[in-house]
């Protein structure tokens, strides 16, 4: 990282959900008192909740000025909200208030909206759009706008074509969005007013009370000077940092900013050093107890509890730092690495001291598992850690602080939140059109009714939306279009779900784009394609693990559901595949491995994962093999 890019520059530069303005004066004052209030009406109807609607519409209400205010027309715009802005802000307010003022007549009037209605609806979902273009770019605003096209054009099309149907007007468009539940105000936009919003107020008064100089500190100390312990160290730093940022780029950047001049006395190389950077950060987003925004819209839409999603990543997190370590370990061996000597306090003093910035984390955990909601939950947990930080006189959250918390929680939220509401829209066009069963019938089709090139064609849908969107939106997107095909052959919906989870958030790793790669090559200054294929060394194993959700029965004990001796006995032989996976792209056993010797692993791999008797069975086989190639080669050179 150069010494005049800040961390900040490279967060607004690489994610696509935080280029913000910065604010300053009485303009910053204003949005301050803005989000602390939204913060306090969130806080207080997790406990007193009311009507699901009226509250849906207030948030956006107050989301929709925000991000005009807070977030620039362009890369070029300046940090000053200007008449547009201004004009954009109040269009909106106005816009969000007239459902509310006319709240009973206006859901009667759904089926038949009168010229106002429809007008106040165009407005709110044009404007909606324009602060999705603003906070992540133009790309899934058009990927609606084509939604919106296919609902008003879709009469045209040929007869006979399975994706025809027989038209909406303008009118019905409008009133699916704006007049119900399935559109704007839809369960996207829901999970981000309850569940997202509650965690990133959690994350900002967590981060503000030193929790986040803490964990990467903890981390440095946690291992012994070994070659493996700066790799090792950053895994664990990004994993305890996600928790904070629910960002893969802003983990990445963080841990970075202090990690990287650590690998580099290690003596990784550049590329690689950006690999375990980025993999690090993406994998917070993959791990309980936070999870990404998608993880709480797979709770909404299945009707269970968030806990029972934590439950469901349990297993595949484990296996995706499996792979992470393995892979550290063998790249110390190949480089060379070395041990560092880093300036850092003593761990177990560290621990005793700042060791309750944990205590909130494993409070979430322990009310859901009490049966307490996930929204009461975070909340206890935000009073705790706000309670706790008076015990570092450094970082003591006075109530102006608390009060800047607040309001940054409500800040971080407004890219979430209009990103949820634009994929409301794709959401309504999908369930007026049927057009997720249509989706489902073509690929079930083009895979000939097979479920490995099925869930193939799927993975490789979601990642190919997931490079033009978000993570959140690209979930949503799959979700509702590509997930009927998974369960209509037979899946799950938590399998299917999770299947599409892991590809939405691993397409923040996915060539061409792949921006935590890219944040971590600006930080260590290596070759950004180079990266980006390190990267995908260090995750492969969360690319292909999923595959085994859908592909066998077992699968299913990978989400931890089933009978505990199955569910441990899958573990087992899943961490099996994911060590040959990592001799594959590692290229190591006991020392270099051949050619021959990866080839054999890599089938390995695939067989273990198959997770049914014989496939298992002669993958263990095919890995033995190539372990007794190995060792008697190895013997030999050195004989010779």
């Amino acid at each position: 990282m150069t010494e005049t890019t800040s961390p900040d520059d490279l967060i607004a530069e690489f994610d696509a959900e935080r280029p913000a303005r910065r604010l300053s004066g009485r303009v910053a004052g204003a949005v301050t008192a803005v989000a602390l209030g939204l913060s306090l009406y969130a806080l207080y109807w997790a406990f007193r909740p009311g009507p699901v609607l009226p509250y849906r519409m207030v948030f956006l209400a107050v989301v929709l000025p925000l991000t005009f205010v807070c977030y620039k027309p362009g890369r070029r715009g300046g940090d000053r909200p200007g008449a547009v802005d201004w004009a954009l802000a109040g269009l909106s307010l106005t816009a969000c208030l007239y459902p509310l003022a006319v709240f009973d007549e206006f859901i009667r009037r759904a089926f038949d909206p009168t010229a106002l209605d429809v007008a106040a609806g165009a407005v709110i979902s044009l404007l909606v759009l324009e602060a999705c273009r603003r906070t992540v770019g133009w790309i899934l605003p058009a990927v609606c706008l084509a939604f919106i096209a296919y609902a008003y054009y879709g009469g045209y099309l040929p007869f006979g074509w399975v994706i025809g149907h027989r038209g909406y007007d303008i009118d019905r468009i409008i009133a699916s969005f704006v007049m119900g539940t399935d559109g704007v105000y839809g369960v996207p936009l829901d999970v981000a007013a309850t569940y997202i919003i509650l965690f990133t107020i959690y994350g900002a008064v967590l981060d503000r009370s030193g929790a986040g100089r803490f964990f990467v500190d903890v981390s440095l100390a946690a291992f012994r000077r070994s070659r493996s312990a700066p790799g090792r160290t950053v895994t664990l730093a990004g994993f305890l940092l996600g928790t904070v940022s629910g960002s893969g780029v802003a983990t990445t950047v963080s841990v970075g900013s202090v990690a990287w001049p650590i690998l580099r006395r290690a003596g990784y190389p550049r590329e690689q050093g950006g690999g375990v950077l980025a993999a690090a950060g993406i994998g917070a987003i993959l791990s309980p107890p936070t999870l990404g925004a998608a993880a709480f819209i797979i709770a909404e839409y299945m009707r269970v509890s968030y806990l029972t999603v934590l439950v469901y990543a349990l297993i595949p997190t484990v296996l995706y730092y499996l792979g992470v370590c393995l892979a550290i370990e063998i790249d110390a061996r190949k480089y060379g690495t070395r041990p560092v000597e880093v300036d850092a306090p003593r761990f177990w003093p560290l621990l005793r001291r700042y060791g309750y910035h944990f205590s909130s984390l494993f409070v979430i955990v322990v009310l859901m598992a009490l049966g307490q909601s996930p929204f009461r939950a975070v909340v206890y947990a935000t009073l705790l850690a706000l309670a706790l930080s008076f015990l570092d006189a450094g970082h003591r959250l006075t109530p102006r602080e608390t009060a800047k918390a607040l309001a940054a929680g409500t800040v971080g939220i407004l890219p979430v939140a209009v990103t949820c509401a634009a994929a409301g829209t794709i959401v309504a066009v999908v369930t007026l059109t049927g057009l997720g069963l249509k989706a489902s019938s073509l690929i079930v089709g083009a895979s000939g009714g097979v479920l490995l090139v099925t869930a193939l064609l799927c993975a490789l849908a979601v990642l190919v939306l997931g490079l033009a969107v978000p993570v959140t939106a690209s979930f949503v997107i799959a979700a509702v279009v590509i997930g009927p095909a998974l369960t209509d052959l037979g899946v799950s919906q938590a399998e299917a779900y999770m299947f599409i989870f892991y590809y939405a958030v691993l397409s923040e790793v996915s060539p061409p784009t792949a921006l935590s790669a890219f944040a971590a090559s600006a930080i260590t200054g290596g070759n950004a394609y180079r990266t980006m294929m390190a990267t995908w060394k260090y995750t492969l194993p969360a690319f292909l693990v999923p595959f085994a959700f859908v592909l066998t029965p077992a699968g299913s004990a990978l989400l931890a559901q089933g009978p505990v001796g199955e569910i441990l006995l899958t573990t087992a032989v899943s961490a099996l595949a994911v060590a040959a996976l990592a001799a594959t792209t590692g290229g190591w056993l006991a020392g270099p491995a051949s050619a021959a010797e990866r080839a054999l692993c890599g089938v390995a791999a695939v067989l273990l994962l198959f997770l049914s008797p014989v496939p298992v069975l002669v993958g263990a086989g095919v890995l033995t093999l190539a372990i007794a190639l190995h060792l008697v080669t190895r013997k030999r050179k050195a004989r010779s």
